[in-house]
């Protein structure tokens, strides 16, 4: 018989793992080098599903492990493994999951970091699949160009815990907010770690961008992240801001069935279903910005996409945000939302595109509130637009 599900008390979770995983492989991030994989590759580290355990799984170089294991050292030094960032930004923390690695997960890690300029990065050899394998002489030589060593220490040397249901997750807050393309990580000597998340907000110079120019103004790429929402069963909302189309249900925003809704559903003139509740997540922008073009993808969500939904958008100062986050943002009537896009019925596994007159903001803002009605699952959400200054009077 399966498990049960384990909750996981949100308000015990560190700030920082409600921002976007910049790692992921799903946002690009990628191992440039590993000193070793022989039990299992560290590419598995940046996979965005958490990790499973099959217990009868083996392979020719031993326990098939879903994370990075590296074999036990025999030989002087530590392992450690190069990843470059799928989105360059600003770290404000780690999550370092040894989920089923308990008699082998590494004992201590470190966590280094470097801002770097495409043309710093060196042509590294190709990895592969390099299960069953240590680094080689000419892979050596071609990491070592970076210096690695010597990047500025995000975490110093930090013991971590087995990898057992209550003490898998390592959360490492980060100090230093600064712009970082580059990780190293150290495990001391050796051994395994399931995933590591690097959470932080894209970074965007965006005085290479003109007024003039269009750009998704939410996505994490350029910035954009999630500072609060209603409810998120089955998947974030931040997930909405990722890059390309999803693939899998998981990859978006999907909320629990409200227990508020009604035996028997009815529906308005206009088709809108008649429901008490809705759930809600709000965007800070990448930029601030005027809106002229929204999408909002229900792509996998076929039995379970909502009803409807609509946008309301309005441009705050950070200390309101801040306030507002502290307050679970329940200070409705003191932010003054506006309309962005008006309560709009969805269809399921589809694109939906509105620009034109069905947008009815064109003011500055920062940030935006979605709200869908009743429940279900929203993949992607593109807020289109051109980057602009705000008011004086709010700054």
């Amino acid at each position: 018989m399966a498990a049960r599900p384990v909750t996981e008390n949100a308000k015990e979770l560190p700030d920082f793992m409600q921002l976007n995983d910049l790692a992921c492989q799903t946002a690009g991030g990628k191992v440039l080098f590993a000193t070793d994989d022989w039990f299992a590759s560290a590419e598995n580290l940046l996979k965005r599903e958490a990790a499973q355990w099959k217990a009868n799984a083996f392979t020719e170089f031993g326990k098939w492990m879903d994370g990075w294991e590296t074999r036990r050292k025999r030989i002087p030094g530590h392992d450690w493994c190069v990843i470059q960032l799928g989105v360059p930004g600003v770290i404000h923390g780690f999550d370092v999951d040894t989920s089923y690695f308990t008699g082998n997960y590494a004992p201590r890690i470190s966590i280094q970091a470097a801002c770097l300029d495409p043309d710093e990065v060196p042509n590294v050899p190709p990895r592969g699949d390099k299960t069953g394998t240590a680094a080689l002489e000419e892979e050596f030589k071609a990491i070592n160009k970076l210096k690695s060593n010597l990047w500025t220490e995000l975490v110093p040397m930090t013991v971590l815990q087995p990898g057992y249901i209550d003490t898998h997750h390592n959360y490492l807050p980060v100090q230093l907010l600064e712009r970082w393309t580059h990780i190293r990580l150290n495990m001391y000597p050796d051994g395994g770690i399931a995933r590591f998340r690097v959470y932080g907000v894209g970074h965007r110079d965006w005085s290479a961008v003109s007024q003039d120019q269009t750009v998704d103004l939410a996505a994490m790429v350029n910035g954009g992240v999630c500072v609060g929402y209603s409810n998120a069963h089955f998947g974030h909302p931040k997930n909405m801001l990722g890059i390309g189309r999803s693939n899998v249900m998981s990859d978006g925003w999907e909320t629990a069935r409200r227990l508020d809704r009604p035996a028997v559903l009815k529906v308005d003139d206009h088709g809108v279903l008649q429901v008490p509740g809705c759930e809600w997540a709000v965007f800070r922008l990448g930029h601030p910005g005027v809106i002229t073009r929204v999408e909002i993808d229900t792509c996998q969500f076929k039995g379970n996409f909502p009803d409807n939904c609509k946008i309301e958008a309005c441009a705050m100062i950070p200390e309101e945000e801040m306030e507002s986050v502290r307050l679970n943002w329940e200070n409705d009537q003191d932010l003054k939302w506006k309309l962005l896009l008006p309560v709009t019925k969805l269809h399921p596994h589809l694109q939906h595109f509105f620009e034109g007159s069905a947008i009815k903001m064109s003011e500055t803002i920062t940030h935006v509130r979605l709200i869908m009605a009743p429940d279900g699952g929203i993949s992607r959400m593109r807020l289109t637009g051109h980057p602009s200054t705000l008011p004086t009077v709010n700054q």
